[in-house]
């Protein structure tokens, strides 16, 4: 295979442990086919999903052979495939959902992609934060605003500097929501107060709802958007009102939560859970184009925990699975 028909990547050809199934090497060079855009990409985002998947959590993800990961990542436009307009050609770009439903992602020099999945980056936005905005910027948009305005609203966002939670704080307080964020230790709560946090509890108190509720001054919250599904239901009940909607996009401690049938229907409670690749495409226009803005205006903060080569992309995976990791976690790649 020349160099011209090759690329560096890293793959996964069969599930395990980070360090004993992922590969870095050369690969086939993708092109791009009609509707598409091939990005020479120079970040890859890294996911809690990307490693689930490279764990084994889709067991028939390998039928078809191994598997680029990484849904999402930045670059620039290297070429067009029919139908997309050669203007494209040299636009910085970030790209999401690109290991969804295919095997070839972002841990590469290139990814071919569906037009409508590589959005135009602003000059003054880093490759590396183009990285962060598939899954945990659209995942927080999506959670905000699949329930309609949420101005006036009291809102209760849990894990708030988190990937996803942290960006959940900066959509719902920027469209006019009062947020209640919750946060384990001083660092992370000052990170939900700059965000835009109204309030910050410690979810980790025994006491949860009751500070929740005291914080609020015996108010109910209209929504919450939770982090823990399974393991902070109890406590949602506590504190959501009749009619409210919890929506969810993760449930890692309780995997398999019971729900309490009658108590969350006397409630008259919406139970809402969020994924960006199954997002009606309605849905990501809409988070794709207040990206596109706030992006433009500077009007996001950002947290890049960490940034590693792609030949570290077995590290990569590893500090992702930490719990203790703030922010996300992107590959370099050159």
């Amino acid at each position: 295979m020349s160099d011209s028909e090759s690329m560096k990547a890293a793959w996964f050809g069969s599930f395990g442990t980070a360090k004993d199934v992922l590969r870095v090497g050369e690969f086939e060079r993708p092109a791009a086919g009609p509707g598409e855009v091939l990005v020479r990409l120079h970040t890859s985002g890294v996911n809690p999903s990307d490693v689930k998947k490279r764990a084994g959590s889709f067991p028939d993800l390998l039928d078809a052979g191994p598997v680029i990961p990484n849904s999402d990542g930045a670059g620039i436009v290297a070429a067009v495939g029919e139908g997309v307009d050669n203007a494209r050609i040299g636009e910085r770009v970030w790209v999401y959902q690109a290991q969804y439903a295919r095997h070839f992602g972002t841990a590469a020099e290139y990814v071919a992609i569906d037009h409508s999945r590589a959005p135009r980056l602003p000059d003054n936005t880093t490759f590396e934060v183009g990285a962060c905005l598939g899954i945990p910027a659209m995942t927080a948009h999506r959670c905000v605003f699949s329930d309609g305005d949420v101005a006036g609203r009291r809102l209760l966002i849990t894990g708030g500097a988190g990937r996803v939670g942290h960006y959940a704080i900066q959509w719902a307080s920027r469209a006019g929501a009062s947020v209640i964020a919750t946060a384990s230790n001083d660092a992370d709560i000052e990170t939900c107060r700059q965000a835009g946090a109204n309030i910050v509890v410690n979810h980790r108190s025994e006491n949860f709802a009751a500070e929740v509720l005291d914080a609020t001054g015996g108010m109910l919250v209209d929504r919450v958007i939770d982090v823990e599904f399974g393991a902070n239901l109890a406590t949602m009940l506590e504190v959501i009102r009749v009619g409210g909607t919890i929506t969810t996009y993760s449930s890692t401690v309780v995997p398999e939560p019971e729900l309490p049938f009658f108590r969350m229907m006397y409630k008259d409670l919406t139970v809402r859970f969020v994924i960006v690749y199954a997002m009606p495409e309605s849905a990501k226009h809409f988070a794709i184009a207040d990206i596109e803005q706030a992006l433009q205006r500077d009007e996001l903060i950002h947290r890049v925990a960490d940034t590693f080569s792609l030949d570290d992309i077995a590290v990569a995976n590893e500090n992702v699975e930490s719990v203790s990791i703030r922010g996300c976690v992107v590959l370099t790649i050159d």
